[in-house]
């Protein structure tokens, strides 16, 4: 009976122990880390406007619509997100519906006729039809970022020309220089637009 008292004690004490150890310590330390090696990332990838205010994150995605859901002709679009109501990051996924379910072939005809109707005819790239997995992919394509220059620039009475070098001012090449694809950050891109 003492000995299973004593080894009792001794459990408890190490776990005790070992849940302040590396429950809190070990928390805090890799924290204090990342604070001081890297304290954009662990804050969130933030991006701020001139005054100071969030005007969201580098790496969530969000809508540029109004409120009816109409695309605003002055911004680039995002991908579309089946995140919640769109870009909820609290309820990030995708639809998980295969290549034959009606209703993702449904969404894209639909998102097609609207991209269509939006900047004209002609290739409609695939990330402007389908969400990603996550639903808050803050990227598009550099195909479909020139699909829309046209419709930005004549919203914005700004040259073509200069809409376009903002889209090239903002691709951000292949990680590493060989993963993934070229990409444009929306939200940079519709900031720097704002800027001019």
């Amino acid at each position: 009976m003492r000995t299973t008292l004593r080894t009792t004690g001794v459990a408890v004490r190490a776990m005790l122990v070992f849940t302040v150890l590396l429950g809190i310590g070990y928390m805090l330390l890799i924290t204090g880390i990342g604070q001081l090696a890297l304290p954009a990332q662990a804050n969130g990838s933030l991006v701020r406007s001139a005054d100071g205010g969030v005007v969201g994150s580098s790496l969530i995605g969000q809508s540029f619509q109004d409120a009816d859901g109409n695309a605003l002709p002055e911004y680039f679009q995002s991908r579309p997100s089946a995140a919640g109501d769109g870009y909820d990051s609290a309820a990030s996924s995708g639809s998980n519906w295969g290549p034959e379910n009606e209703d993702l072939i449904a969404a894209i005809e639909e998102r097609r006729t609207a991209a269509v109707e939006l900047d004209g005819a002609g290739t409609v790239p695939a990330d402007a039809l389908t969400a990603s997995a996550s639903g808050l992919d803050p990227d598009i394509s550099v195909a479909n970022a020139e699909r829309q220059v046209a419709r930005v620039a004549e919203a914005r009475g700004l040259p073509v020309a200069d809409v376009q070098a903002l889209v090239a001012a903002n691709t951000r090449g292949r990680d590493l220089g060989f993963l993934g694809e070229p990409r444009v950050n929306v939200l940079e891109l519709n900031r720097a637009l704002d800027a001019r």
